[in-house]
This record gives C-alpha cells, sequence and structure tokens, in this order.
C-alpha cells in the first residue's frame, strides 16, 4: 500500500477558491472583447489574447470607445477610465495566460479548435487556474474529460451584448469541481451578472428555447408563408420581444446558429431542431448576418446593424387592389376580447354595432369599454370630449339583425368551430352584399368559417392581440378564396386604426401563436425533464433574451388549458412529434391547474 500526503493547497481545486482576480479572456470577437469589457470595469486585471493583431487592437480601440460613451453619459468619470483602460493588455500568444486564476475561450464554435486551445493551457496555467468554456453547443463534459486536469474545467456562458446583458449560465459536467462553480458563480455576481446553474446539454436553458424558436422562423420563412419583415413584426409587437427572430439570428450568426441546431438535433433528434435547409444555403454561400454585411437582411457593410431595403419588387395583385369603403361597423361577442375591438373601432371614428346573445349583455359590454375609456382620460391618454364621442359612435343589439347596414362584421366569440360556423351563417344571412367579414380565431381554420357562408371570398381573419387596445399587432389571414379587395379592405381599416398589419396564410398558429406556443412547450419539457427549474428558466429568458415575461410566467398569465388547446391543434396541424404537447401541461390542466385565473398553475397565487 501506499503512503498518504496531504494535497498542496494550491494545487487543489476541492479546497477554499482563490479570488479570481487575474483573467485571460481567449478569442478577441464581439463576445470576447465585450466579456472583458465587463471584466476591466469590475476590477479585474485582464489579458485579451488572439493571434490575430487586428483583432486585438480592435478590441483595445472598442473598450476605449466604450468607457468614453461611459464617461459622456456620467457613468464613470475620467479617472475610473484610465484605470479601467490601464487594467486591459492584449498579447497574441497564449502563453501570456500563465499567471491568470482563470481563463474564459471564446474561439470559434469548434471542437477540434477548442480542444487544442485546451490542451495548449493544460501546459501553461497554474494547476489551480480555472478554465471555462464559452461555448453554447458543445460538449463542455468531453472538453473537460479530454483535459489534464478536467475537475477545474467548466461553461461559462455569457450572453451578447456581454456588458448589457445580465445572464450568466455556469456549466457544470460530472467532473467539475464544487470549488471551481462556486469561485466563477462568485466572479459573475461580482460583475453584476445573474448567475444560473445548468447542466451540460447543447444550448444549455436559454439557447435550448431560443434557437428552435429561431429555427422555426427560418423554416417559416423559407416556406414563403410569410416575409421576413412581417414575421420579425408580429413576434416584436405581438410578444414584447427586442427583436425579431430573423434580425436576431442575423445578429448572432448564422453560421453560429446553424452549428448549435446541428448540436441540439444530435442529441435530441427532434425535427424541430433540424437546421432550417435556408441556415445552411445562406451559410454555404458567406451570408453568415451582420458580420458579413448580408443575411436574411441587407445591411449597409460588414458589422454594421444598419439594414439597406431591397430592390423594390413589382406590387402584387392584392397590392394593387383598392379596398372596400368601411363607415359602419359590426362586432359580435361581449367579452373581454369583443369589448377591446369594439372600443378599438369606435376610438378611430367608425360606428360600431356591439351585438351579443340579448341586449343586457351587449350594455354590459358598452359599460366595460366606458370603463376602459374613463379610466385612459384619468391617464390623460384619451381626452374627456374624445372619450364621450367614442362611446356614442357605439350602439348595444341584442341580435344579428342590428348588422344588416354594416361593412365590416367582426366576430369575436367562444374559440369553438362550431360556435363560430352558426354565427358566420348568420351574418352571411344579415349583412349586405360586399361586407367583409372577419373571424379573430387565433387558432381554427379561417376557411372553415367561410364555407358557412355564401361568399367564401368576402371571409378573412383579423387576428386582434389582448388587450386589443394596447397591442398594435393584426394578424390580417387570407384562406385561398379571400378576394384581392377584401384582403385589402381589411388592410386599409388596420391603417386607420393604427394597428400594424402582418400578412400569413390559414394555418395553424398564424405567425405568433405558431412560434411561441413550441417554445413554452419546450420549457414545460426542460422542467419535466428536471433540468432546470421554473425560476432559473424564467430568469434565463428573461434576463438572456430579452424577454418581457418568462415561459412559465405567460404560460399562467394565457392559461394552461388555452394553451394545451392551442398546442394540440398546431400538433395535430403540422403532425410533428416534438410538438406533441408536454405530458406535464396535460396533467396540470386535468388536476384544475389552469393559471392564474385558478389561483394555481406552474406556481400558486394569492386568491384575490
Amino acid at each position: 500500500m501506499g503512503t498518504s500526503s496531504t494535497p498542496d493547497p494550491s494545487t487543489d481545486l476541492s479546497a477554499s477558491p482563490r479570488t479570481l482576480h487575474t483573467v485571460a479572456v481567449v478569442g478577441l470577437g464581439t463576445m470576447g472583447t465585450g466579456i472583458a469589457e465587463v471584466l476591466a470595469r469590475a476590477g479585474r486585471q485582464v489579458v485579451g489574447i488572439d493571434i490575430s493583431e487586428e483583432a486585438a487592437r480592435r478590441a483595445v480601440a472598442a473598450l476605449e470607445s466604450a468607457t468614453a460613451r461611459a464617461v459622456r453619459r456620467e457613468r464613470i468619470t475620467e479617472r475610473e477610465r484610465t484605470a479601467v483602460l490601464t487594467r486591459f493588455r492584449t498579447a497574441t500568444e497564449l502563453s501570456a495566460a500563465a499567471d491568470a486564476d482563470l481563463v474564459i475561450e471564446v474561439v470559434p464554435e469548434d471542437y477540434a479548435v477548442k480542444h487544442e486551445v485546451f490542451t495548449a493551457l493544460d501546459a501553461i496555467v497554474r494547476p489551480d487556474t480555472v478554465l471555462a468554456t464559452g461555448t453554447n453547443a458543445l460538449s463542455v463534459t468531453r472538453l473537460a474529460a479530454d483535459s489534464a486536469r478536467p475537475e477545474r474545467v467548466l461553461g461559462l456562458h455569457f450572453f451578447n451584448p456581454a456588458p448589457a446583458m445580465k445572464l450568466v449560465e455556469v456549466v457544470s459536467s460530472v467532473l467539475t469541481s464544487p470549488a471551481a462553480v462556486t469561485a466563477v458563480t462568485a466572479l459573475a455576481r461580482e460583475l453584476g451578472k445573474e448567475p444560473v446553474a445548468v447542466g451540460d446539454r447543447p444550448g444549455f436553458v436559454a439557447d435550448g428555447l431560443l434557437f428552435g424558436y429561431l429555427n422555426q422562423a427560418a423554416a417559416m420563412y423559407e416556406s414563403r408563408y410569410a416575409t421576413r419583415e412581417d414575421i420579425d413584426a408580429a413576434m416584436k409587437l405581438g410578444c414584447g420581444l427586442p427583436m425579431g427572430p430573423l434580425a436576431l439570428l442575423d445578429l448572432i450568426g448564422i453560421d453560429t446558429a446553424r452549428t448549435v441546431l446541428e448540436a441540439m438535433y444530435a442529441e435530441s433528434r427532434d425535427r424541430l431542431h433540424a437546421p432550417a435547409p435556408i441556415l445552411g444555403q445562406l451559410s454555404e454561400a458567406g451570408l453568415t448576418g451582420r458580420k458579413a454585411g448580408r443575411g436574411f437582411y441587407r445591411y449597409a457593410g460588414p458589422g454594421s446593424a444598419e439594414v439597406v431595403p431591397d430592390a423594390q419588387t413589382p406590387a402584387s395583385a392584392d397590392q394593387r387592389a383598392a379596398g372596400r369603403e368601411v363607415r359602419g361597423v359590426g362586432v359580435a361577442g361581449s367579452g373581454t376580447m369583443a369589448s377591446g375591438i369594439a372600443e378599438v373601432f369606435a376610438k378611430a371614428g367608425y360606428t360600431v354595432v356591439l351585438a351579443a346573445r340579448g341586449i343586457d349583455k351587449a350594455e354590459a359590454a358598452k359599460a366595460r369599454i366606458a370603463a376602459s375609456l374613463r379610466r385612459s382620460v384619468s391617464k390623460r391618454r384619451l381626452t374627456a370630449e374624445a372619450c364621450e364621442e367614442a362611446l356614442a359612435r357605439i350602439t348595444p343589439a341584442g341580435s344579428l339583425e342590428s348588422f344588416a347596414e354594416v361593412d365590416l362584421a367582426v366576430e369575436a366569440v367562444a374559440e369553438d368551430l362550431a360556435v363560430k360556423q352558426q354565427l358566420f351563417a348568420a351574418l352571411d344571412a344579415v349583412c349586405k352584399p360586399g361586407a367583409v367579414l372577419a373571424t379573430t380565431t387565433s387558432s381554427l381554420p379561417v376557411i372553415a368559417c367561410a364555407r358557412a357562408t355564401s361568399r367564401p371570398q368576402d371571409v378573412i381573419g383579423m387576428h386582434f392581440f389582448n388587450p386589443a387596445p394596447a397591442m398594435k399587432l393584426v394578424e390580417v389571414v387570407r384562406t385561398v378564396l379571400t378576394s384581392d379587395e377584401a384582403h385589402a379592405t381589411v388592410r386599409t381599416v388596420c391603417g386607420t386604426l393604427r394597428k400594424h398589419p402582418v400578412d400569413c396564410g390559414d394555418r395553424a398558429g398564424f405567425i405568433v401563436n405558431a412560434l411561441l406556443f413550441p417554445y413554452l412547450n419546450n420549457a414545460v419539457k426542460m422542467v419535466q425533464d428536471h433540468y432546470a427549474s421554473l425560476d432559473d428558466i424564467d430568469a434565463a429568458m428573461k434576463l438572456g433574451g430579452g424577454y418581457p415575461m418568462g415561459p412559465f410566467e405567460l404560460l399562467d398569465v394565457v392559461g394552461l388549458d388555452v394553451s394545451l388547446a392551442i398546442e394540440r391543434v398546431l400538433h395535430q396541424e403540422f403532425r410533428e412529434p416534438g410538438l406533441a404537447p408536454a405530458p406535464l401541461l396535460e396533467h396540470l390542466v386535468a388536476a384544475g391547474c389552469l393559471g392564474r385565473k385558478t389561483g394555481r398553475g406552474f406556481r400558486e397565487y394569492a386568491k384575490a
């Protein structure tokens, strides 16, 4: 038997972790430069290493520019700026990392390149130096296993732009020392970031959810279902996202996105993660997004954020078509959506007939509109005079007979196809020839409503978002039978309402729900698989993706029953196994846990 010895604390990562004071950043692209800036501004000594002297010069120039802006905005003093610049130096050899307490590599997303860097670092750095990879797609465990000291290797995934984004994913493998995790987690907090601990799988939390959504958006554009501008506008205006998915792909880099998706697909075999062919085509052509000056959009130059319009194309027939004049509007329904839509039309100057099943319900709906308008007056968003004029334009009615002279009829009744078909048959019998008939359905086929009438050419989808008075988006859904004239009419009306119309075809989910609900479903699967907690996932998407709400916050607001119904429709329409509703969601709905409206969903809520 051999003799035991006491390990040297200077080389034992299980001992109390050293303060990570000196940090080397390997790779000075956009991400590496941003990480270096964050570290230097937090008081760390930073060595930026890149084989390209030009990249090193750009990194110094970027830090000088960023700190100069901070001085102009009075966020730091000139003396503090000088100190930050002094703490940052550059080098072109890995040997410059010899004295680092932590090395963060952000070299290209290629395993061979990263492995070469880690192998070289093993021979250069101290035994207690922590080695972090900035990968968002490759296996941290494999990099650790192939290292001389796997216990000191982990993932440290910042988000772009690193100085602004608060999230940092700390990725440990089964080989990583807890002390190394503790050290980098403490560092992340000292940098003013929010660290989230995650396991080693492609995409981790934020990108694991984000890239599937981006991939579906690319496939939606590739199929010519909607234009790039309409897809991006729909997700910004319908979900409150800071960027549309195609613009975000250009920012991330289309080649990078393709690499991440390839890694995700290799693990999950979920076809929703199989990179859309257009990503490969653009990558192979060198059209990799902003960094190349062209991707889904064309830019003023490589690295520029300024979008350059494409050459003008001839207007399509429906764009040339003249719309019909609309003065009077009928809104069928008495719920929240119907009331909101009636309010929008009345404020825009249209005369509105608000019809419900009985005059009492119609008058109650008008009373809700009055309360809403008066709240706007109290908040100085509307004058008292405009409020009274809008109310005067709304006439409550107890039957659809009052729609005889309207130019546009909008149904906003229960999301039940039989109910809607019955209503459209009634509208067909009551409304005058030439009136446009619109459904606000969010998931049902518009053509099924159209076929319930003798004039399918006049039927169209007009999907408002809740709350209708506040949300700017309207999805304009034309069927294969909708006339150019009816389509032009609705787009013109949207402009008068000061809403942003986006065109899409008649298929489940249209644009927003078709992209949003698979993302929500995948978040449920992450929790179901015990990969991450509700709180960590919500935090990751808000801090790392800029989402106004985390997926579980949003699910509880929308209603788990409503969400499940939409996901079932999407699964039935596209027959993708990856779209099948997560069993956990089905179980919660079966248990009556429907979200905020019942006091319990993914979280519990205090009773009002």
